[in-house]
């Protein structure tokens, strides 16, 4: 049986554990929190207040907004 390659937003996932050193519950969970503010907010927010670099600030807000979980 073959695994399928993630794509997408969640391709970015691993790295973003090992390079902010929390899990990526973490990050999901955060956006959550302020998915009331508009996607490029959100970005900002995980930049400016957790430093993350904006591809992987832009991947977890992507892939919470696209998803249908509250």
């Amino acid at each position: 049986m073959a695994t399928e390659k993630v794509k997408g937003p969640a391709s970015y996932f691993p790295s973003i554990e090992q390079k902010y050193g929390k899990p990526i519950d973490h990050w999901l969970d955060l956006v959550r929190k302020n998915k009331d503010k508009k996607h490029m907010e959100i970005v900002a927010l995980l930049k400016s207040e957790h430093g993350l670099g904006h591809g992987h600030a832009n991947a977890i807000v992507a892939h919470v907004m696209a998803s249908k979980k509250p």
